[in-house]
């Protein structure tokens, strides 16, 4: 336990951490009230609160950083889409757990290949890294992440789309012998289930899908799993990145080997 954060990337850390605290200030203060709804389509939605809260923390980003770019979930693309300096937001990472009173939620800020933070506003954790270092701010002190297999829960990602499908179905690994033998499933569908990762809280997170490094659902959890030393790969087992699929992300080495030794077999 260290009392403050001081690393060599310490003012974008910090604009990432204020702007993601920012952003969960809204989520908390919104949280259970009837709030208007904006249809995405394919069953998706955004709240006010998802609107408000990426509001908020857009006002810190151009208030430290006014020549920056952002792609936000719900503005869409603010700057060049090839700047050097672009921040990835997601104001609100499971609208729909938020949306029925479920406070399993995240909110995601990352500069692309830099500083990332996520912050839950309900337990009043925020996860950060500047890309050497992942750390967990709570009460005012931060401490260094260290991810661990023990727990054995790996939780799964089974929303929606399934880009993988038929050789991947991410259902079909809850099912099989070898998995119930050696883990216990869980189902979040958020960036807390990263984080838990980094933390210690889960031994690993499976999800489908294409390129995830560079989506701002992912990002920010990714770069804290990676600082923390996850071994973080795509669903073939290969770096993510543009030709990626999908995500597994676990503690160490040898959850990996399993996790990857089931899929491969499926």
């Amino acid at each position: 336990m260290i009392n403050s954060y001081t690393g060599s990337d310490d003012v974008d850390v910090g604009v990432a951490m204020a702007a993601a605290a920012a952003g969960a200030n809204v989520v908390r203060d919104m949280y259970g009230q009837r709030l208007s709804r904006i249809d995405k389509g394919a069953g998706d939605f955004a709240t006010a609160a998802d609107v408000a809260a990426e509001q908020a923390i857009l006002d810190v980003i151009r208030a430290q950083r006014p020549h920056d770019a952002v792609l936000g979930e719900e503005g869409g693309q603010q700057g060049a889409a090839d700047s050097v300096r672009q921040w990835l937001v997601d104001p609100l990472c499971g609208t729909l757990n938020y949306a029925v009173g479920n406070m399993l939620v995240a909110v995601n800020v990352a500069l692309r290949d830099g500083a990332a933070a996520v912050a839950d506003p309900f337990s009043g954790e925020v996860f950060f890294t500047d890309g050497g270092t992942a750390l967990v701010r709570h009460n005012g002190l931060d401490a260094l992440l260290s991810p661990t297999p023990d727990t054995r829960l790996v939780d799964v990602n089974l929303d929606p789309p399934f880009p993988n499908a038929p050789g991947f179905r991410a259902v079909d690994l809850l099912a099989h012998p070898g998995f119930v033998a050696r883990f216990r499933p869980r189902v979040v569908s958020t960036t807390l289930a990263l984080t838990w990762v980094a933390a210690g809280k889960r031994a690993a997170y499976v999800t489908d899908g294409g390129d995830l490094s560079g989506s701002v659902h992912f990002a920010a959890g990714i770069a804290i799993c990676r600082a923390a030393g996850c071994v973080v790969t795509g669903i073939d087992g290969a770096p993510i990145g543009p030709a990626g699929r999908g995500l597994v992300v676990a503690a160490d080495a040898d959850t990996h080997s399993e996790l990857m030794s089931l899929i491969r077999r499926r």
